[in-house]
């Protein structure tokens, strides 16, 4: 059963979810405690009964008819199918059958139905856009359509304006996959392309009442603790109601789980034999609003750079403008990106040697012959290595996702802003850019960071808007003029540079100051278009019409505005138009003194000193002349210390190797 809070006004329903672990539980009939092994154990017998039952309702209704009749809503007679999974296969009479000679109490089919009704409704969408791509497959290569081909295809695709381009190429390029080992035979719908899903090792308690599962909090201490009552197995094939048992599991809440939040049934699963509960809760959290927003703030994505935001707002009257103080805000995680571009190369070399022996062993198998004992431990290391550094880098994933979000909402918290404006760059793909950038486009977490911004977000009712990207680097953000892209130096052609060839204008700055400032000028213009996405729950500008299209005016610095009787300074020119000329390196000042001499010393050395803090003392009147200083040895090494970057050391990051920028007290425009 759900529960419910009281809202005030103002305010809505906010559902998240938060992931805890499980080591124990208590057996209520024998009064035995379980380890967790036993626990996982216990748990995993229930999600493989689950498992079961969900795999023989998808695989016996995997079928275009099956999955048309249960998208539209309606059984054979017409009369509405009910919103829950399990209640609707029951209605269609597609309800699991226990095997023979197992007992398993009704609740547990309800939950392996649930699960299977989830998986065939969510595979409609799925066999849409398969029939689209096979109804406006190409005669010439598939992956190159044209602009008349793909208005065709979006136009056959329900509501094919809104699905991302890079999904229709990952459907054409599985179809294309199964035409080539089929030998030219495309496939007759998704069905055909792919194979029943099954229930994912998990069980779903929210699909079952209180006769299966509980979950309350800990009287003794309600913020920190939390025990579910669920039956689980005693064995891996029960055979009658005496084999399935009450246990109680208390577990610790995740702190991100406030004491006013209603929990929910968990979903467990079994991950490197622990037990795993995902916990669901609702929270009162301030309605977020599609439009009426003057102030936002807009962020664009980059390479080296992630995140280049700034605050933007809209002045009302009249002629509404949007203004800004053109002052950025910068996210560099470059400790994090240079350790993801070390695993990435890391899993690389081991997918090689993987690859390589796994060729060798199958070579040997078809020939005939016992592969080698040795090969066949070497590759099974390769693979468990492989597979560790892959979760690696997905955990160094979602930390990166975490803090880019984190640091875009208290941005616009600090600037007191209501919405957010992304660029949408679902389209984008990593090829025909290079073998370096296709690389570093295909490791970035864009969608990941969309996520966790919305969800972050929504905590504090500030709207995730996603903004079409085309031409906001394109254009001047002050006079709407096509840029010029140079190097930073402005000798030779690049990308990293944007000058407005404008006379009256002349606009100079990174290609990323620039683009945000038409990110958020785009979005503030265009929020009367704004409409939600109910597959991602993100509100979303599909469109944008030029004409709405307006300039950025930029104000001055109240604090760093020069008074009248102010003298007027000559500012030198920095502009870079040569190599950087050689400076000198000053002289390194040793911070401890040499050792006295002992008397060991002076017999053997003259009276010199023992081994100094910087190296020995040269044993010859001759200078070396890689030694530098005063007399260093070239062999030397410094005390290593740990790592202090910029921002780490002002306060303001929020990662050992993550860099933001620092937060300056500046004046904020007029609302």
């Amino acid at each position: 059963m759900r529960q419910k809070i009281q809202l005030g006004q103002g305010e809505t329903e906010r559902v998240a979810c938060a992931s805890a672990s499980a080591f124990r539980g208590l057996d209520m009939v024998t009064g035995e405690v379980w380890g967790p092994e036993v626990l996982a154990e216990r748990v995993g017998w229930l999600a493989s009964l689950v498992e079961t039952l969900c795999t023989q309702v998808t695989s016996a209704h995997w079928n275009r008819a099956d999955l048309a009749r249960l998208a539209s809503g309606r059984d054979c007679s017409g009369v509405r199918l009910p919103s829950n999974a399990w209640m609707a296969v029951r209605t269609l009479g597609w309800g699991a059958v226990v095997p023979e000679g197992l007992y398993l109490p009704d609740r547990v089919r309800r939950v392996a139905e649930e699960q299977a009704g989830r998986a065939l409704r969510s595979a409609w969408w799925r066999s849409e856009i398969t029939d689209a791509v096979l109804a406006t497959w190409p005669d010439a290569d598939p992956l190159r359509r044209t602009e008349t081909e793909w208005a065709v295809l979006r136009a056959a695709c329900p509501d094919g304006q809104a699905v991302a381009a890079s999904v229709l190429r990952a459907r054409t390029r599985q179809i294309a996959a199964f035409q080539a080992a089929q030998g030219g035979r495309l496939p007759v719908d998704v069905c055909a392309l792919e194979g029943a899903p099954g229930g994912g090792r998990q069980v779903v308690l929210a699909a079952a009442d209180k006769q299966l599962s509980t979950l309350t909090r800990c009287e003794d201490d309600p913020a920190h603790f939390a025990v579910l009552s669920v039956r689980l197995p005693v064995r891996p094939d029960p055979r009658t109601r005496h084999d399935w048992r009450p246990t109680l599991i208390r577990f610790r809440l995740p702190p991100t789980i406030p004491l006013g939040a209603a929990l929910h049934a968990p979903t467990l699963r079994v991950r490197g034999g622990r037990l795993r509960l995902d916990v669901a809760f609702t929270t009162a959290a301030p309605t977020t609003r599609r439009n009426g927003h003057t102030r936002a703030i807009a962020f664009d994505y980059g390479l080296g750079t992630l995140l280049t935001g700034g605050t933007l707002t809209l002045t009302g009257g009249a002629q509404p403008s949007v203004i800004t103080d053109g002052q950025p805000v910068f996210f560099r995680p470059d400790g994090i990106l240079a350790k993801a571009d070390r695993l990435r190369i890391l899993a690389q070399h081991l997918w090689t040697k993987t690859a390589h022996l796994q060729a060798l062993v199958d070579g040997r198998t078809m020939a005939g012959q016992w592969p080698e004992p040795s090969t066949c431990a070497t590759l099974a290391v390769l693979k468990a290595e492989h597979a560790a550094v892959s979760r690696r880098r997905t955990k160094l994933n979602e930390q990166l996702a975490k803090a880019a979000a984190r640091f875009m909402v208290e941005t616009a918290r600090a600037a007191r802003a209501t919405v957010i404006y992304l660029e949408d760059l679902r389209d984008m793909e990593a090829r025909g850019k290079g073998r370096t950038l296709n690389t570093r486009l295909s490791s970035s977490v864009r969608g990941q960071i969309v996520a966790q911004t919305r969800h972050q977000a929504a905590a504090y009712g500030i709207a995730v808007v996603i903004v079409p990207a085309r031409g906001t680097s394109k254009y001047c953000p002050k006079c709407l003029h096509a840029f010029r892209h140079t190097a930073p130096d402005n000798t030779k052609p690049g990308w990293k540079w944007a000058t407005c060839p404008n006379p009256a204008c002349g606009y100079s700055a990174d290609r990323d100051v620039a683009a945000w400032q038409r990110i958020g000028a785009r979005g503030l213009t265009h929020q009367h278009t704004t409409v939600l996405n109910r597959s991602s729950g993100t509100y979303v500008i599909r469109r944008t019409v030029q004409e709405l299209d307006q300039p950025v005016r930029h104000t001055s610095h109240p604090g760093t505005a020069r008074s009248a009787r102010s003298r007027p300074r000559t500012v030198a020119d920095r502009t870079k138009a040569g190599p950087t000329r050689n400076r000198p390196v000053p002289r390194q000042r040793r911070r401890v003194p040499a050792p006295p001499a002992t008397p060991v010393a002076r017999s053997a050395a003259a009276g010199r000193g023992g081994k100094r803090p910087a190296g020995r003392m040269p044993q010859s009147p001759r200078r070396h002349p890689q030694w530098r200083g005063r007399r260093q040895a070239p062999h030397t090494m410094s005390t290593p210390t740990r790592h202090q970057p910029r921002g780490a050391r002002l306060g303001a990051g929020f990662h050992l190797h993550t860099h933001a920028t620092p937060v300056t007290s500046r004046a904020r425009p007029s609302m």
